[in-house]
């Protein structure tokens, strides 16, 4: 926007905005946070949080079991490790390794762990990350689990947004910013490095340098016994990237596969999971196919597939994980999960049930240590039931671990699931929780949730915050599983790319429309909630559909579409929206929210919310938007926080806080008088 006037809402750090930010928060909290009601509300959620019940999931690592911990004595949390036997009882012996409290307090930093990367096979030495405040950006400093103590001469990667993997005890990669025109116009890295231990990162030695319009560029080094391989990956954009096979000389050799499918090497095998049609060795597989090769067979030059998933109109392949000798495939059918498990051996590839998944919920399966055994956690869940964690060995009933306490009464409600018919007839699905006692007359105070981009799910799953701050007090809640989400593979996400993503907001609509046509609740009563990608959409409901909303939340959000792609990382989602430079702005204006606004209309109450922190998405989207609504009259209201990266919040006291501001505000807009 030429002569933009909230364009110094964008200096993140600058007196004059944070004073802007901290005037309205101070509003904001005066509005929602000073009731009785709120004060319970936000001890409730801050009380599920930090509870000592919730299950704690944990990462092999050598002969222990990790795990990443925060309640209320370690709001940083701490990262501890216990064994597998100690680890199925009730309440497990821990011991801790790395207290990011203690740590934040030593070095006066507020320390945000973005978790552990441990050299195989001693686990001796990991590589760990550390944020200050939550943002991407990260430092990498080496760390002795032994001595359970930072290595003082060991690697040290300066803050930046990057990281590094082993290559072995005395040489990593690091993709970092090394200095002037290192990084891309996305702010990721462009050059990746071999680094020796002992020598300064400035010596350490080019692999591989990617060009100016790149998104990412990173190594790594795949350490399975008998198979170990190192790897250069270049992201042109997402859904768009090369690999390629360092050899030993150092010369890259390309895994020459399409550049849109995702490609995995696994042992002796390379899989692709493709998102558009391929033809290899005389035969064409349609996209949303998984298909299955041997790796050095692929490399030699030799197209021999077998084709491990095929799609149809109503599945898509949510995940695939390795053990030792299976494959667990994991299907969503109409967005319900399906579990099998595929062997290959001598005759092909051998299929099979996977014994004892659950016939409903959101299922996810990883494996516990691919290198050495066929088990897999299998954890289950669903917007009612807490989520279980199970132990499995493949052909084996799993034996349940751990199982989530009951943190909100689930008893009066039940689960749909529906279909919406969008603007250009599509059946677009969404679950819907509402009381068993429901009356249809339109007076629900109701809450529908969407993200629609990316090519990301949205399944059922347990909160407890939107258990205690929703459902309980007899609110419904409704999640929409719209375009540009992955719930039907690449088809569904392609369907709302660029001069498409009007399909999406349509298809928001048409699930709202569908709950007013079915008597649930009305515009009034109806609330929408989104974040990030799902920020964007809800700003496009509240420019593009104000008569159908009654409150809407819009969180860390994407607002101006002008100038997204010059905003922190927005340059690495032009493959999503376009680019605002081009040509492409002349339908990309048309679900840009910062434009879409028109004064002399009518809007909903709104909240903004946001962090400072978010080195993702902008800040200056919701502060201006913001500014530019309450400059017009409108009911709006704003809250930032100071810190917490593009998760919104750094600790469990600001994540309930912010929830709790949310759901006081929709209820107070939505709720009965």
């Amino acid at each position: 926007m030429q002569n933009d006037p909230y364009l110094w809402l964008e200096d993140v750090t600058g007196e004059r905005p944070l004073a802007w930010v901290r005037e309205h928060n101070g509003t904001t909290e005066a509005e929602l946070a000073t009731t009785p009601q709120f004060k319970a509300l936000e001890a409730d959620i801050r009380a599920i949080l930090d509870s000592d019940a919730k299950i704690p999931a944990v990462e092999k690592i050598g002969a222990y079991y990790y795990n990443f911990w925060k309640d209320a004595q370690h709001e940083r949390g701490v990262w501890r490790r216990t064994t597998l036997d100690e680890y199925r009882k009730p309440h497990p012996q821990w011991e801790t390794v790395l207290d990011i409290d203690a740590l934040g307090r030593a070095e006066d930093v507020k320390w945000v762990f973005h978790g552990a990367n441990c050299l195989k096979p001693e686990y001796r030495r990991c590589l760990v990350a550390l944020s200050n405040g939550g943002s991407d950006a990260d430092v990498t400093r080496e760390f002795d689990l032994v001595t359970k103590t930072f290595v003082g001469d060991g690697f040290y990667r300066p803050e930046a947004k990057g990281g590094m993997d082993w290559i072995d005890i005395d040489h990593a990669y690091v993709f970092t910013d090394f200095g002037a025109g290192t990084m891309t116009p996305s702010g990721y890295p462009r050059i990746v490095k071999e680094w020796t231990r002992g020598t300064p990162l400035a010596s350490a030695k080019v692999v591989y340098e990617g060009s100016d319009a790149d998104m990412y560029i990173a190594a790594m080094h795949d350490d399975t016994p008998g198979f170990e391989r190192d790897f250069v990956s270049r992201t042109i954009a997402f859904y768009n990237d090369e690999l390629y096979l360092r050899r030993a000389d150092g010369t890259l050799a390309k895994v020459d596969a399409p550049n849109s499918a995702q490609k995995n090497v696994y042992r002796e095998w390379l899989t692709l999971e493709l998102r558009e049609p391929y033809t290899a060795g005389g035969k064409t597989y349609p996209a949303g196919s998984m298909i299955a090769a041997k790796f050095d067979d692929f490399m030699a030059g030799k197209r021999d597939f077998e084709v491990l998933f095929a799609p149809d109109a109503h599945s898509s392949l949510a995940g695939a994980t390795w053990t030792r000798h299976h494959l667990v495939l994991n299907v969503l059918e109409d967005v319900k999960n399906r579990l099998s498990v595929l062997t290959p051996g001598a005759e092909g590839w051998a299929r099979s049930a996977f014994t004892g998944a659950p016939a409903f919920g959101t299922l996810e399966v990883k494996a516990v240590d691919p290198d050495e055994s066929d088990a897999v956690w299998l954890t289950a869940t669903d917007y009612l039931t807490p989520t279980t964690l199970s132990l499995a060995t493949i052909g084996q009933a799993p034996a349940v671990l751990k199982t989530m306490p009951t943190f909100f009464d689930a008893s009066k409600d039940v689960i749909e699931q529906h279909f919406a018919t969008s603007k250009d007839g599509t059946q677009v699905p969404y679950f819907i929780v509402h009381p068993k006692d429901l009356k249809r007359d339109g007076t629900a105070p109701t809450l529908l949730y969407g993200y629609g981009g990316f090519e990301i799910s949205l399944t059922p799953a347990y909160s407890g915050g939107v258990g205690k701050g929703w459902l309980e007090k007899g609110g419904v809640y409704v999640v929409a599983n719209i375009r540009g989400g992955g719930e039907y593979g690449p088809r569904w996400h392609q369907a709302a790319l660029k001069a498409n993503r009007h399909k999406a907001y349509e298809d928001f609509a048409a699930v709202a429309q569908d709950l007013v046509a079915r008597r649930i609740t009305s515009p009034k009563h109806l609330g929408i909630q989104g974040g990030s990608n799902g920020g964007l959409l809800v700003g496009n409901m509240l420019t593009q559909y104000p008569d159908l909303f009654g409150a809407v939340v819009v969180q860390v959000p994407l607002l101006d579409m002008k100038r997204y792609s010059h905003m922190l990382a927005g340059a690495s989602w032009m493959a999503e929206y376009g680019d605002p430079d081009t040509a492409d702005w002349d339908f990309i204006r048309q679900f840009s929210p910062y434009h879409l606004f028109d004064p002399a209309k009518t809007y909903p109450p709104t909240l903004f919310m946001t962090s400072t922190r978010d080195d993702r998405v902008h800040p200056g989207h919701a502060r201006k938007m913001a500014a530019k609504m309450l400059a017009a009259g409108k009911d709006v209201r704003y809250y930032e926080n100071i810190e917490g990266g593009h998760g919104g919040s750094a600790n469990n006291a600001q994540a309930a806080h912010m929830s709790a501001l949310a759901f006081t505000f929709l209820w107070n807009q939505l709720g009965p008088p």
